[in-house]
């Protein structure tokens, strides 16, 4: 089976070619690192130096697919090369197959070449001196040094930082893909935000808006029609105010002006008052202290899905608000007459328990909502401390209170718990 070599680079075909061409024109010119008198030169003549001239060049070819084959190969070529006249051109390239051997070997054939190397110069130069006793025979360690050793750290050294700027560039690569990937988070979160605070500030006026539409289109009385249309008007020209306050703050990113107000727990009056108005018998039973920001509009947004919820699909009743402090919770209460109907759902039903859902989820709180005992109740727990650790959720209703994209009072009707899952 026959042995496939690897096509060499061409950089290396390059340089195994200039130093054939060197070699052979200073053998040419007789040019040789050693004369024939030199007593450790066996094989005298200049055509001996050809051979090992040749097989480095062919080592040269190898230098950067094969390093390891390449420099044992060299090596014996370049000890070949000591026991005739010598060419420098086959040392020259023994010192490039060093070099590469430590560039581009392995990491653990890389140690080894350099220690081999570095013991192999101060043998060269202990050894001698100590048989010898003259003082030149510390050349043989220079020698050694020079063509052995000082391309071995050559290598080592580039190589070193060939890794270090390849490290740094990872690192580089992954701080921008941690980059791109809390930007996608942080569009992805303010996304959901916002689409929150559009359905808490418009689709309580839309839903107050197709109820009284109907009532109004359903019931052929002057006094009611009139009445309904009033309340249209007012939850339309309530709802397009909001819009345009939105939209008035997502266009303006220049800082000029300060948020617009954030709604509070005591604008839940207001609140309930735009509910009896629309027709609800609503009850709101308050008693809290001091309440964080975010806890405090987390609060006001749930409390003010439920009254519209209950305006589309309760039955006749008393609608009940509760909101109480205990320990360090705030508890949120509010039930519904509840009753099964075969209409079909409101366009969007889900969206505001979902919307409650996430509030809550947000400061590490609870949140459910179902039937029980003829009611639809609704129950929230939220911490006073803040959001639990590793959450994120500071950020996202501390958000809310920051940047003014809220409504402030509101005086149409809220969006909340409805039966079977039901949100405006």
């Amino acid at each position: 089976m026959a042995v496939r070599l690897p096509r060499p680079h061409r950089d290396d075909a390059r340089i195994a070619l200039a130093g054939l061409l060197g070699g052979l024109l200073l053998w040419g010119l007789g040019l040789g690192t050693r004369t024939a008198a030199d007593p450790i030169v066996l094989w005298d003549g200049h055509r001996p130096l050809l051979l090992p001239l040749a097989v480095t060049a062919g080592c040269e070819l190898l230098r950067r697919t094969r390093p390891g084959a390449a420099l044992l190969v060299g090596t014996a070529a370049v000890v070949a090369d000591t026991l005739t006249q010598g060419n420098l051109a086959t040392v020259m390239m023994f010192t490039d197959l060093v070099y590469a051997a430590v560039l581009h070997g392995s990491p653990a054939s890389a140690r080894r070449v350099l220690w081999i190397t570095g013991l192999l110069t101060v043998a060269g130069t202990l050894v001698p001196l100590a048989v010898w006793r003259v003082p030149e025979a510390v050349l043989i360690g220079v020698v050694t040094g020079i063509v052995a050793f000082a391309p071995a750290t050559t290598g080592w050294i580039v190589r070193d930082h060939r890794e270090a700027a390849e490290s740094a560039r990872l690192r580089a690569e992954q701080t921008a893909l941690l980059a791109e990937m809390d930007r996608t988070q942080a569009v992805v979160a303010e996304r959901a935000r916002v689409a929150r605070e559009l359905h808490d500030m418009v689709a309580n006026h839309l839903s107050a808006i197709a109820i009284h539409s109907t009532a109004a289109l359903s019931i052929d009385e002057p006094g009611t029609s009139r009445e309904a249309l009033a309340v249209i008007r007012e939850n339309s020209v309530a709802g397009l105010a909001e819009m345009r306050r939105m939209v008035g703050l997502l266009r303006d990113g220049s800082g000029d002006r300060g948020p617009a107000a954030t709604p509070t727990l005591d604008g839940l009056g207001s609140l309930v008052d735009g509910a009896r108005a629309n027709g609800l018998d609503v009850t709101l039973d308050s008693g809290h202290g001091e309440v964080p920001a975010p806890v405090e509009l987390a609060a006001y947004r749930i409390v003010q899905e439920s009254p519209t919820n209950a305006l589309k699909h309760a039955s006749p009743g008393r609608v009940r608000v509760r909101i109480d402090e205990r320990g360090t919770a705030l508890r949120i209460r509010v039930s519904s007459p509840y009753a099964v109907r075969s209409a079909p759902r409101a366009p969007g039903s889900g969206a505001g328990l979902a919307g409650m859902r996430e509030r809550a989820a947000l400061l590490g709180g609870t949140f459910d909502a179902g039937p029980g005992d003829g009611l639809w109740t609704v129950r929230a727990t939220l911490p006073l401390a803040g959001p639990r650790a590793g959450t994120g959720t500071g950020a996202a209703d501390g958000a809310d209170a920051s940047t003014g994209i809220d409504s402030g009072t509101h005086t149409g009707t809220g969006t909340g718990a409805r039966p079977e899952g039901d949100s405006a």
